[in-house]
């Protein structure tokens, strides 16, 4: 077979190939037509083959574009996520919670009693909705990821209660002593081990689970006027505030957690009145809602969203709303289809927590809230968010809602995978919020990295 190059006119691209094959004729027309024949076969065979390649080679195309445009989309999303805030559990894609936790270990520092223990003369202290910092101490203590020997830590938990100095006006948490009391922690710890100033304490852990985390005030601007205390600023903080954009009270790593509602108190009110029990009230609210501002600091709570739903629906029979306190209240939620979450003095709020727990479907109100263990609580599918300006239209949303899709929202809410993720107890139980905490931690950590330093130092 010989093969020659033609040349073509410049204005033509590519090149082109002619084929003569070199034979003798010795039989006539029979070998030309036996000669046309091979060729016609030839080029078919020849176009077959580039057809099925081309075929392959768009199909591998197409798959390594897909994958390429999802890797994409993740990308961008940590890169918003950077922007907004330093957490450190927002991945988007599944990790096996097993794998991540083997051979993870914490050390608890063994602190005197009066930063922790001492306020547990209060019962309260282990029961109101800032006691994540007592029941993640608690759940740690007991749980095989506890290690003796802080050698072997991959993170060390630094458990100060700070939420439990009750006010004797009107009971209400007061955090003025959180700065202080922690900061004479830190010089603990840094004058007596040498893994605080091993690290400059970035694989120190904190709770602060108040209203703006390590800010530790109640009202945003003093709370970003004060900013978080220098001492821990490399440190993790496990916190209940996060937003999605840039805020001095997460300028930190951080994971966002859970309220803390009492896991027997759920129990409890499921026992009487089950999930699948029959749901009268249609829109459920009870909690502050002012008609007048805060004589305090002359604002509305809630940056008044609470007041433009009171004075919208209150007198809307679709609507449940009760502005004073009762302490059966789960038994209302567990009766209802629509719980609404608003805002308060901070984004997040513990009926959060309860409306999932008892199986109502949380309605968000509160813009640009950062949610917590995304992995694990899929609240897109289990939620609905309703812009702070749009309240107005609460009546329209939910009826629209009521009308289309609500049974597979209220079958997902009923999850009980989700219900254990948002629930602290006070021993780990797979898949419960302190496991979600620890595996947000895992995923941080380049261990080998974590135990090759520990075991210079410990030589």
């Amino acid at each position: 077979m010989v093969v020659e190059t033609l040349n073509r006119p410049a204005t033509t691209k590519g090149f082109y190939v002619r084929m003569k094959f070199s034979h003798r004729h010795k039989h006539g027309r029979a070998s030309q037509h036996q000669q046309q024949l091979f060729y016609r076969n030839f080029k078919w065979i020849i176009c077959s083959f580039l057809s099925l390649y081309l075929l392959i080679s768009l199909i591998f195309t197409s798959s390594t574009h897909k994958t390429t445009t999802s890797l994409s989309k993740t990308t961008v999303s940590h890169r918003e996520t950077a922007l907004s805030s330093r957490a450190l559990i927002e991945s988007s894609t599944p990790i096996s919670t097993h794998d991540s936790l083997t051979d993870f270990k914490i050390y608890i520092y063994e602190l005197p009693s009066k930063y922790n223990n001492d306020w547990l003369s209060n019962e309260r202290c282990s029961k109101h909705l800032f006691a994540s910092e007592v029941a993640i101490h608690k759940a740690l203590s007991r749980s095989d990821f506890r290690t003796f020997d802080p050698y072997d830590a991959d993170f060390f938990f630094v458990p100060v209660y700070v939420s439990c100095n009750f006010s004797t006006v009107n009971g209400f948490p007061t955090i003025g002593h959180a700065r202080s009391l922690i900061s004479s922690a830190v010089e603990l710890i840094s004058t007596t081990f040498s893994f605080w100033n091993r690290s400059g304490g970035s694989d120190h852990v904190f709770v602060a689970s108040h209203d703006f985390g390590a800010c530790f005030h109640t009202l945003e601007d003093a709370a970003m006027a004060d900013g978080i205390p220098e001492m821990l600023k490399r440190s993790i903080i496990l916190q209940t505030f996060g937003v999605r954009y840039e805020h001095p009270c997460q300028e930190v790593k951080n994971v966002v957690i859970p309220p803390y509602i009492p896991p027997e108190s759920v129990r409890s009110t499921l026992e009487k009145q089950p999930l699948n029990g029959r749901r009268d009230i249609f829109a459920f609210f009870r909690g502050k809602m002012e008609v007048h501002p805060k004589n305090v600091s002359g604002r509305f709570y809630s940056k008044a969203v609470r007041t433009k739903i009171w004075n919208k629906f209150n007198k809307d029979r679709r609507f449940y709303l009760r502005r004073h306190r009762f302490s059966g209240y789960p038994s209302e939620i567990v009766r209802s289809v629509f719980c609404l979450c608003p805002l308060g003095w901070a984004p997040w709020s513990p009926r959060l927590v309860e409306s999932v727990a008892l199986g109502c479907i949380p309605v968000i109100i509160a813009d640009g809230i950062r949610l917590p263990f995304p992995d694990a609580v899929p609240w897109s599918e289990i939620s609905l968010t309703v812009a702070e300006n749009d309240v107005a239209e609460l009546g329209k949303i939910l009826e629209h809602v009521a009308k289309t899709n609500i049974s597979t929202i209220q079958n997902n809410v009923a999850d009980p995978a989700i219900r254990r993720a948002l629930l602290f107890h006070d021993q780990i139980h797979p898949g419960d919020a302190t496991w979600q905490v620890l595996n947000a931690l895992a995923r941080e950590l380049d261990r080998s990295h974590s135990r090759r330093r520990s075991r210079v130092f410990k030589e």
